[in-house]
């Protein structure tokens, strides 16, 4: 599959979902961009701003199975991935897989679960298998977790550790709407939910293509080397205390190329790069405690690296998706 195809399949994702979620087409590109990455989604954000059905919109959209979890305290990591059960008529004991094993599993408010549970999903989201009673299970592809959380809400919660934090290839905050699409929205919702009605626009199988062919889209050695500058930079900046980590210039390398071919571009623009760098940046950094009481922001911090480092010579910018 080519980059325009890749394209092709971006626009009509973006229109399907947009039936159901107003006003937030840059959070719905990123979330497509993180899909054909092989990557997953933390949205950390109030309740009530749609972060559950953008995730059911993309399942739907894409005619892929969807599962939710809802995290609480008392959720066992058994729970999440399955277990071994014994059959009395067989005298065997049989795996019954969990809810990781779909296509997008929503783990709703994943805070709230212990960090003996949290850790369940590291070896699904990193290695897109799980290993229970000694065998391991592959999960078939296309698999993306979208991960929410309250970042207001505190009492009772298990923050995420960096270690599991940097598995997430993305964070996002769906924000609330304006003025005008939430009138749509009212207007919209008053004789049903539009995501009842939602039908498919592509298949499992049209997305696991398109992940092939984003690995394929050409990024010019400048351009990594800015990559790598920007990275860099996170390391070396004064407020923070621990910058990205190589995986993290793999995941702005991969959502770069993405990003182009969602634009249709067959190579990377520095653009791309500044257009991903805060979502995939700023749920890396841990920052210096006298920067946290400066009250200092990890996106200031993205920003300022960004301002800082100039965009290598003879690259043009484009538009935006």
């Amino acid at each position: 599959m080519s980059q325009p195809s890749v394209a092709a399949l971006a626009r009509k994702l973006v229109g399907n979902i947009e039936r159901v979620i107003i006003g937030k087409r840059q959070e719905i590109v990123l979330t497509i961009v993180a899909a054909l990455c092989e990557g997953h989604v933390l949205l950390e954000d109030v309740p009530g701003v749609a972060k559950t059905m953008l995730a059911r919109a993309l399942a739907r959209s894409l005619r892929c199975t969807f599962k939710r979890v809802q995290c609480t305290p008392d959720l066992l990591p058994t729970d999440v991935t399955g277990a071994s059960v014994f059959n009395q008529k067989t005298a065997e004991f049989e795996f019954r897989p969990g809810p990781v094993f779909t296509h997008v599993l929503l783990a709703d408010e994943i805070n709230r679960a212990t960090p003996r549970t949290q850790a369940a999903l590291l070896e699904a989201m990193a290695e897109s298998r799980v290993t229970v009673d000694g065998q391991t299970y592959d999960l078939a592809p296309p698999f993306l977790v979208i991960a929410t959380q309250n970042p207001v809400d505190h009492e009772g919660t298990f923050p995420l550790p960096e270690a599991q934090l940097d598995r997430f290839l993305i964070r996002l905050s769906l924000g609330y709407p304006s003025r005008e699409e939430e009138a749509r929205l009212l207007d919209r919702l008053h004789a049903g939910h539009p995501i009842d009605e939602l039908e498919p626009v592509a298949t499992a199988a049209e997305l696991v293509a398109c992940q092939r062919a984003v690995r394929e889209v050409y990024v010019d050695p400048k351009v990594r080397d800015y990559i790598l500058e920007v990275v860099r930079g996170t390391r070396e900046h004064d407020d923070v205390q621990l910058g990205g980590s190589p995986r993290a210039s793999l995941a702005l390398y991969r959502t770069a190329q993405a990003l182009a071919a969602v634009r249709g571009n067959a190579f990377v623009l520095p653009d791309d790069v500044k257009r991903m760098a805060p979502a995939v940046l700023t749920h890396r950094l841990v920052l210096r405690p006298e920067s946290r009481l400066r009250r200092v922001l990890p996106e200031a911090v993205v920003q300022e690296i960004i301002d800082d480092i100039p965009v290598p010579a003879g690259l043009r910018e484009t538009g935006t998706a």
